[in-house]
């Protein structure tokens, strides 16, 4: 009997970035007075997808949900004590008292009370630590990006990954740039990729990985 899924201390990470916080790509830049005016050549990103797909953002990621096992462990262990004395309560209920039997329920709810207050507690944390992960790497892959952008002739990028605010109805795949700037920045960072089993596909708890967010129409 699990009242609350308290594997949602990991939030429900069908998609972790915007579980989070929105991470939106970085500000237009206005390009210098020597930048000449000529055809506008432009290309799309998925930057949130860029942002969870570099190999710094997978690394620390597994690192931040292996830093909330214990707690995660904790919840689980309260969660399950709640479930034993529950169906003791239903089983023998009959033979207590009534006494005992208001006793034995106010022991059960004190305890969902307190699973309550930790899961909001540890939800709240992991969630600042969460946020706090991606707006470090989001600042970096943004640099890289405007780098990128400039000297490869780009007058502009769109976001093709912001669902909320879609701006992009059709791209050819040649102008998406997202692959390219996750290996320049696994480049740049020098940070290999995680093995399989710490990527944060499948972890304990119900997590996946964050996915790729594609160009739409591509």
């Amino acid at each position: 009997m699990k009242r609350l899924p308290f594997f949602s201390l990991l939030l429900v990470a069908a998609s972790v970035i915007p579980a989070a916080g929105q991470t939106s790509a970085p500000a237009a830049q206005k390009p210098s007075a020597a930048v000449s005016t000529g055809p506008a050549k432009v290309a799309v990103i998925a930057f949130q997808a860029a942002v969870s797909q570099t190999n710094e953002f997978q690394r620390d990621f597994a690192d931040l949900q292996k830093k909330y096992d214990p707690k995660r462990q904790q919840l689980k262990t309260l969660s399950d004590q709640i479930d034993t004395l529950t169906k003791q309560l239903q089983d023998q209920g009959p033979q207590l008292g009534e006494a005992e039997r208001i006793s034995r329920a106010r022991v059960i709810d004190d305890k969902k009370k307190q699973l309550d207050r930790d899961t909001q507690d540890a939800q709240s944390d992991f969630q600042g630590d969460l946020q706090q992960l991606i707006n470090g790497v989001a600042v970096k892959v943004g640099a890289l990006m405007t780098d990128y952008a400039q000297k490869q002739g780009y007058t502009l990028v769109l976001d093709a990954g912001d669902q909320q605010n879609a701006t992009v109805l059709y791209a050819v795949p040649q102008t998406d740039i997202t692959k390219a700037i996750i290996d320049a920045y696994n480049v740049k960072s020098g940070i290999p990729a995680p093995p399989p089993e710490s990527s944060g596909t499948n972890q304990p708890g119900g997590v996946d990985a964050p996915q790729p967010q594609p160009a739409p129409a591509h």
